[in-house]
């Protein structure tokens, strides 16, 4: 086999096979080119357009996993803010380029595959898997449920009302882009943002070569790079940037659904460039995507253990009392609303006042290559204890510890008993890591994790954009881009400015570096394909580029397509109930009413006889609430908030019998106007008539109430 395969590889990769096995994870490749020369401060005309649609299907998934911490009691209970999946086409005549970042964990296999499949219906060859990159920001509080591989089928299922809503917002946000092409113009620049970030394994980086280390200020990745689009005459479309963190200032406490720090820096921008309205529905589009996030945190304070205020244990991340559990880290504000409030205004801000130069138009040219051997080969997909330990963002509830490297007789003593012991080639290949899961031997009732990768790189002339099917640590991601730029005196790559964009097109956990891996923290206890995926990652990105430069691209072949399971896909979600409500009470009404006068910075609180949100099917265009102000002029009510809202906040509570309530929260900007205001509920309620359930639509409404500046009028 590893003849066979290095012969149909590049003649280069062929000497690194000697005395390897069959691959255990399999890699596609795509790559995109220009055809312009890099070079700084001009442009070149190109058709593009930006849009945004709405991702999410209910605000109260009741027993619906929130998708990122893997807490089984982190179920979907509200609305912080809306998911949103935001859409950028490229088109310079002759081929053309699709990024999407979405307000998602990340983009799964089995999303990516569904959304191709929509795109093939809707426009046959136009945009494929070799033009379209999917990208997630990482946010850990939207839903689960999109996923066909057994590992995350346990925590989040794969259900059909969940993973529909995501296909059609990000087809609808492509679909609005097609329809609104122009012609314009891509812009770029970098900048440093040294105030949001800190590294969560501290010990795991140091681990890296010193002489290595030396070229760098700081142990995370600092810099923004922001690619702005504007029409023709300078008007501005829409802009894309990547920095490095993850996006949990929303800690594994939150039950609402929320896009986190890099949604709150979309809104804000977006907010910025189409004053007046509702979110969503400006004509400008900001896209915060992720990039090497893999060790960086947003909790900048930093962990310590929170139920004696004493520093954490500095190697396993533990405390005396209560082990991982109780340290964690916190954030720069006072609470989570706080931190991503901060942490997404500063990488908005340093978004914002960037200012742009150089651009290009693109190319597009389809590499799919098999890699399959390496000087140490990949092994069959495995996880570690320390993976269980969760990190300092949010912990394991059992007693693992961040750094193992042996097992635990008791817990591997259960493993064995339910699912099997890993094989000793299997201990061998991902040696130091204790493997606590072997699912690349666990194939029942489906695969647990992918071993088909779906990889791409685009070049956006001197930019080049590398989507990462993971999380890729800090130095991981530096090796990368050294990687492809030191091939930058070959051709189309001089000059090349290489950004990573992570969770991109299917998932596969981490990606350290070897030295990183030898330490077993939850990143290299979480690198499935073992201690030298990164090489792989290397390798065969090097490759490409080289291929890119020296137009050797239509020589390398196609590789094999990832499944697409039909059967056995499950899910644990219990269907929703009949709704019932108090006796002599409607859906709608209010329990707990307003207070007739507030002032700017006051919370304004009403609660409704509500049915389960679950019943209100897909609602990317609904919402379940808006706040009106009367306008005295037309005597209309006109909405200034909804949902979707940074100011408003949507509680459901399942109370007993059946019965539940929706509290509605709206935060009053310093800037509201003076008036008379309302808030509304909208929901739908589920009922049995006869033999056949009926769901029913409801509204219900606040008394009318009065914002001032002071309680005391003249």
């Amino acid at each position: 086999m590893c003849t066979e395969l290095c012969k149909s590889l590049e003649p280069q990769l062929s000497s690194l096979c000697f005395a390897s096995t069959e691959a255990d994870l399999v890699v596609i490749f795509k790559v995109l080119l220009s055809n312009s020369s890099p070079g700084s401060c001009r442009w070149v005309t190109a058709v593009l357009w930006s849009s945004s649609s709405e991702l999410q299907r209910t605000a109260g998934e009741v027993t619906v996993s929130q998708m990122g911490y893997a807490n089984p009691q982190q179920t979907a209970a509200g609305i912080h803010t809306r998911l949103y999946s935001r859409a950028f086409i490229v088109d310079d005549g002759k081929r053309r380029v699709v990024f999407v970042t979405a307000d998602i964990g990340m983009v799964s296999q089995r999303l990516r595959l569904e959304v191709l499949q929509a795109l093939q219906v809707k426009y046959g060859d136009l945009y494929r898997q070799d033009n379209v990159v999917l990208s997630g920001t990482h946010t850990h509080c939207g839903l689960g449920g999109y996923f066909q591989y057994t590992l995350f089928m346990i925590t989040g299922g794969y259900m059909k009302a969940a993973i529909e809503p995501l296909v059609n917002g990000i087809v609808k946000s492509i679909d609005i882009a097609h329809n609104n092409m122009k012609p314009g113009r891509v812009y770029r620049n970098r900048g440093e943002l040294d105030d949001s970030s800190l590294n969560r394994s501290p010990h795991s980086y140091l681990n890296n070569p010193e002489e290595e280390r030396r070229r760098y200020k700081w142990n995370t990745d600092k810099q923004v790079l922001v690619l702005k689009f504007t029409d023709q005459d300078g008007d501005g479309i829409g802009m894309i940037s990547w920095f490095a963190v993850h996006a949990v200032s929303m800690n594994y406490t939150n039950r609402m659904v929320s896009s986190d720090n890099m949604g709150y820096a979309s809104y804000l921008l977006e907010q910025d460039k189409n004053p007046g309205g509702l979110p969503g529905q400006g004509s400008f589009v900001a896209g915060f995507s992720s990039s090497n996030l893999g060790d960086v945190t947003p909790n900048t304070r930093g962990p310590y253990c929170v139920n004696t205020g004493l520093p954490c244990d500095y190697l396993n991340s533990s405390c005396p009392i209560g082990g991982t559990t109780m340290c964690l880290a916190s954030g720069p504000g006072e609470d989570m609303f706080e931190s991503t409030r901060i942490i997404g205004h500063n990488v908005y801000l340093k978004a914002k006042v960037q200012k742009s130069c150089g651009s290009t138009f693109l190319l597009l040219f389809h590499i799919e290559a098999t890699l399959s051997v390496f000087q140490a080969s990949t092994c069959k997909p495995a996880l570690g204890h320390s993976f269980a330990a969760g990190t300092t963002d949010g912990g394991g509830g059992l007693n693992f510890t961040q750094g193992a490297v042996e097992g635990d007789p008791f817990w591997d003593g259960i493993r064995d008993a339910l699912l099997g012991p890993p094989s000793n080639q299997t201990k061998e290949c991902h040696h130091p890591k204790p493997i606590l899961f072997s699912t690349g031997e666990m194939n029942w009732p489906l695969p647990w994790h992918p071993q088909i990768v779906d990889v791409q790189m685009i070049t956006i002339g001197s930019v080049a954009v590398v989507a990462v099917p993971g999380e890729m640590t800090t130095m991981s991601g530096r090796r990368l881009r050294e990687a492809i730029k030191g091939l930058e005196s070959e051709g189309t790559l001089k000059d090349m400015e290489v950004v990573i964009a992570g969770l991109s097109n299917v998932y596969t956990h981490y990606i350290t570096t070897y030295e990183e891996y030898q330490v077993q923290r939850y990143e290299g206890a979480s690198t499935i394909y073992g201690p030298h995926t990164l090489s792989a990652y290397l390798q065969k990105y090097r490759g490409l580029a080289r291929a890119i430069a020296q137009d050797r691209v239509s020589e390398l072949p196609a590789g094999p397509q990832p499944p697409f399971f039909t059967e056995n896909l499950f899910n644990f979600v219990p269907l929703a109930l009949f709704d019932r409500k108090p006796e002599n009470m409607s859906f709608g009404d209010v329990l707990e009413q307003v207070y007739p006068v507030y002032r700017q910075g006051d919370v304004v609180t009403v609660t409704f006889v509500a049915g389960n949100p679950r019943n209100s099917g897909d609602i990317r265009d609904k919402t379940f609430v808006t706040v009106e102000i009367f306008d005295n002029r037309t005597e209309t009510w006109e909405v200034v908030h909804n949902d979707a809202s940074w100011e408003t906040r949507f509680h459901w509570l399942k109370g007993s019998n059946r019965e539940s309530n929706a509290t509605v929260e709206w935060q009053i900007p310093p800037t509201a106007s003076a008036g008379s205001y309302r808030i509304k509920h909208f929901g739908h309620y589920k009922e049995l008539k006869g033999l056949q359930p009926v769901i029913t639509p409801y509204e219900g409404s606040s008394d009318v109430f009065a914002v001032t500046a002071s309680f005391y009028y003249e």
